[in-house]
């Protein structure tokens, strides 16, 4: 996608270098930094530190550092050791785990040009995030669309949680992605930001709907239902960190605040996610998805520019106030209208995404 007016993606192999390369989203919106990954051990600090996040691209960056891994060392044993230490960085995102298995049996079948498979394999993966995700836009383009014309092509109100955008994934995005092909058709639409504290991820998503030039008004996370009272709301369209068989979709915290807002204001409400995101082997989203808690400095800190352009980080909160810190939270089916995938929208239940997915 677009950043001052040029494309780019979010994790990418040099031409020249062959070396992978990503946006330290910890910097954003405040600066770009690309920095480069060389290192196993570069790649699960960049996971677990948050310099890469959204859980494709999370799935994605594992899929490049078992390539990594493997151009150093291919034995069974390194194989064993590197899809390990990568499937402990973060606990919560599907996609890391779907992609260090599907690697990681391709691999077990082979000895010879293991290195040269499994560099063929991670940029495979990439490739197929990015089609994946310029079809959800597409899928959910037509939600949109359909919105639009009963609105008499007036201006389209979006509301989404988190980000979800290009940022969270290789290119596209998920939840974003049907807004950047509105967009581009010339739809009249307007979003809202969910700020989405802690780590204030609404940031991101302003900073790509500024790149992309699109209408966009930033608000705190509590003010979602009251705009939605009002009418000021159309749809709302969020992302995904893992969804169940049966259609509970497990995405950042405040989701599921939105979702029942959504509900009681007969607002259609919808998750926008490849089919790598949902988990098969889970039907009770509330009892068996495994939620991140990561650390309070992420609640009882901010971080921002200063008068002089400085980035500073604060304690808002005395060092006595304890704060629990879930990174997630999960939305059980019955209040999602649907989930928009790269191969259509489907109603959230287990019969319906099994006979989609061939998974019967």
């Amino acid at each position: 996608m677009k950043v001052n007016g040029e494309n780019l993606r979010s994790i990418w192999r040099e031409n020249t270098s062959h070396k992978i390369k990503i946006i330290d989203q910890r910097y954003l919106p405040h600066s770009l930094k690309i920095i480069e990954l060389n290192s196993l051990n570069d790649y699960c600090v960049a996971i677990s530190e948050m310099k890469v996040r959204g859980a494709p691209l999370i799935g994605v960056t594992a899929a490049f550092a078992i390539a990594d891994s493997m151009a150093k060392d291919s034995s069974d044993s390194n194989l064993e050791i590197t899809c390990d230490l990568l499937s402990q960085t973060r606990p919560t995102a599907m996609n890391l785990f779907w992609a260090i298995k599907f690697i990681k049996e391709k691999l077990s079948k082979i000895n010879a040009n293991r290195a040269e498979e499994a560099q063929k394999l991670a940029d495979l993966l990439a490739s197929e995030d990015i089609q994946k995700n310029k079809a959800i836009g597409e899928e959910g383009f037509r939600v949109l669309a359909d919105i639009s014309s009963k609105k008499n092509k007036e201006v389209v109100n979006i509301l989404t949680h988190c980000n979800a955008g290009w940022l969270a994934t290789v290119d596209w995005g998920t939840a974003l992605s049907p807004i950047f092909k509105a967009n581009r058709e010339g739809m009249k639409i307007h979003v809202w930001v969910d700020e989405t504290r802690p780590r204030n991820q609404g940031g991101l998503t302003a900073w790509e709907l500024v790149n992309e030039d699109i209408d966009h008004t930033m608000i705190v996370d509590n003010s979602g239902g009251h705009l939605m009272q009002r009418g000021m709301v159309d749809v709302v369209i969020v992302g995904s960190d893992r969804t169940t068989s049966a259609g509970d979709v497990c995405n950042k915290i405040g989701t599921y605040l939105k979702a029942l807002a959504a509900k009681d204001n007969n607002i259609p409400f919808y998750a926008a996610l490849p089919s790598s995101t949902i988990d098969w082997n889970i039907q009770n989203g509330l009892k068996d998805i495994p939620i991140e808690n990561r650390s309070s400095k992420e609640i009882d800190h901010v971080s921002g520019l200063d008068a002089d352009g400085s980035l500073q980080t604060l304690r808002i909160y005395s060092e006595r106030v304890k704060s629990l810190n879930p990174a997630f939270d999960v939305t059980p089916s019955k209040f999602v209208t649907g989930l928009i995938t790269e191969k259509g929208i489907y109603d959230p239940n287990e019969e319906t995404l099994r006979k989609a997915f061939g998974k019967i």
